[in-house]
């Protein structure tokens, strides 16, 4: 194999085809095309909305831009930053209704989220709640971010002189959105929202005067009276868009992604921070989630699968995989793509020693482990370990691992960690998804003979017989009682043993189990007793 020095990869990196280091190759252009000073940090960005917990699309925008960010770490020498920014000023808009303290929240309608009081009552804000669960969720995954809040920077006077330049090109401002509003909208629609001094509640009202000088707008309020307020300081957060763009300059922003569905708001907020006199970051596009019926997931909705599903189920590394495939394919996430994406996780680390360097940066476990993936031989799938779960009906790692230890003799739980942890979410997830769905019939018609044609080899063959010999033999006994095609043997095999329609090979299958213990499955098969 060929020495991987960084010369060496840098130069395989700049003809790779895997999207983070073709993101990493235009965020280097736009570098350039800025001017950028080599020894200033390079500005990644995520957003959070903390009127919930973190969820599945939260890790997968973090993952993929830590992807992105590594793969420029290949490409270049300057330093980067990735910033975690909560949009925790925004208003609150909506009670969810598995909220305690209903009446409370409804009565906070309108506040900064920073504002709202938390219904737990174990922290000073239902925003500082949800902020404080983004970094314990970014922290379990070990991702290297620095958290800010947008009421922090509203308040502290970070944002301060992009505030009073966006008060400045208001007009300019205003003629890019316009265009954008229906007709109602466009005749109160203000880049600024008012922090009202009276109620704290985030207002959406028209702006009746500026003033440059002094950095402050009129706001009418519902009486009529006129409230005059700074721009800056916290006293006015601006609407979403305007805020997007505010903050690519504010903070220098160089790469952000985002959902397809806010391709225009990406677009528009481009065109603002164009206004104010900056380049928009690099990025792209991703496209949402489905649920299994094809509909688009929604929070709201509940269609989706939450981040500590997936992890009751299977290795954080799965999902990491399941995010850096296809990003810009929309793709059906609910619970039956698990175990897909844990034996294709295994199939890539298993082949990651094996190639040289330039397979070796296209392969996803490389993005997934920032270059250094561990080396951990895989004897079982997972979608094997299932069906282990299920002959044997184990309901303990020990149960699982005596078999294990005979099919790979000299693998433990401490040589094998990964192994170990898969054996723990197999017993989870075939007691969850697997085990309600089973559905056995018996035999019939010449499966009847073949079956038994398949009891009697295994009598007659050694105890530690290899997979492949058993295989082998599985393979003859369904062509001589001519089954065509041929996967109609097997389907006769997983429907009757196994009690579903799909399954593993039968001959990894029966040297896992043990011979002895799959000839009694095979007999109770025959007898009709597993129906």
């Amino acid at each position: 194999m060929v020495e991987k020095t960084v010369e060496n990869i840098r130069d395989i990196a700049e003809n790779s085809n895997a999207w983070p280091f073709a993101e990493a190759r235009n965020l280097i252009k736009r570098l350039d095309k800025i001017g950028k000073p080599a020894d200033e940090a390079v500005v990644f960005q995520t957003g959070y909305g903390p009127s919930g917990p973190p969820h599945i699309g939260t890790f997968g925008e973090v993952a993929r831009t830590t992807m992105v960010r590594q793969a420029f770490h290949v490409l270049s020498d300057r330093p980067t930053r990735l910033i975690s920014f909560s949009d925790d000023m925004d208003g609150f808009r909506k009670v969810a209704p598995n909220l305690p303290n209903q009446e409370m929240l409804i009565a906070s309608l309108g506040l900064p989220l920073t504002q709202v009081p938390d219904p737990w009552g174990s922290n000073e804000s239902f925003g500082a709640v949800n902020n404080a669960r983004l970094r314990a969720f970014l922290d379990q995954f070990g991702f290297d971010y620095e958290f800010l809040s947008s009421t922090e920077c509203y308040k502290s006077g970070q944002f301060d002189e992009t505030l009073l330049k966006v008060l400045a090109r208001y007009d300019a401002i205003i003629n890019v959105i316009l265009p954008t509003l229906g007709i109602e909208r466009r005749k109160t629609y203000s880049p600024f929202l008012p922090i009202c001094p009276k109620t704290g509640h985030v207002l959406q009202v028209p702006v009746v005067d500026r003033n440059l000088d002094a950095g402050t707008i009129t706001y009418e309020e519902e009486d009529g009276s006129q409230t005059e307020v700074p721009v800056t300081g916290g006293h006015c957060k601006l609407q979403w868009k305007v805020d997007w763009a505010m903050r690519w300059v504010a903070l220098g922003v160089d790469y952000e992604m985002a959902g397809k569905d806010l391709i225009d708001s990406v677009n528009l907020s481009g065109k603002i921070t164009r206004v104010l006199g900056e380049v928009p970051p690099a990025g792209f596009s991703y496209e949402m989630f489905l649920d299994e019926q094809g509909a688009k997931i929604s929070k709201t909705k509940g269609n989706g699968i939450a981040i500590e599903d997936w992890l009751k189920y299977a290795a954080p590394e799965s999902l990491s995989l399941y995010m850096f495939q296809s990003p810009r394919k929309a793709k059906r996430l609910y619970f039956d793509v698990i175990p897909k994406a844990v034996d294709e996780y295994i199939k890539f680390l298993d082949a990651y020693e094996g190639q040289e360097p330039d397979k070796q940066i296209g392969n996803p476990v490389w993005h997934i482990h920032n270059g250094n993936p561990p080396s951990e031989d895989m004897p079982i799938t997972f979608g094997l370990l299932l069906n282990l779960v299920g002959a044997s009906h184990a309901d303990s790692p020990e149960v699982l691992w005596s078999f294990i230890s005979k099919y790979a003799p000299g693998a433990t739980p401490a040589n094998h960690p990964l192994l170990d942890r898969l054996v723990g979410f197999a017993i989870a997830y075939y007691k969850d998804f697997v085990a309600p769905t089973k559905s056995f019939r018996a035999p019939e018609g010449k499966e009847v003979a073949a079956i038994e044609d398949l009891l009697a080899v295994l009598e007659d063959m050694d105890a530690n017989a290899s997979a492949e010999d058993i295989m082998t033999e599985i393979y003859e006994i369904g062509k001589k009682h001519e089954f065509d095609p041929l996967r109609d043997w097997f389907k006769a095999l997983y429907e009757t043993l196994l009690g579903q329609s799909q399954g593993p090979r039968m001959g990894s299958f029966i040297a896992l189990y043990g011979i002895e213990n799959s000839k009694a499955l095979i007999a109770q098969a025959l007898k009709g007793a597993l129906v």
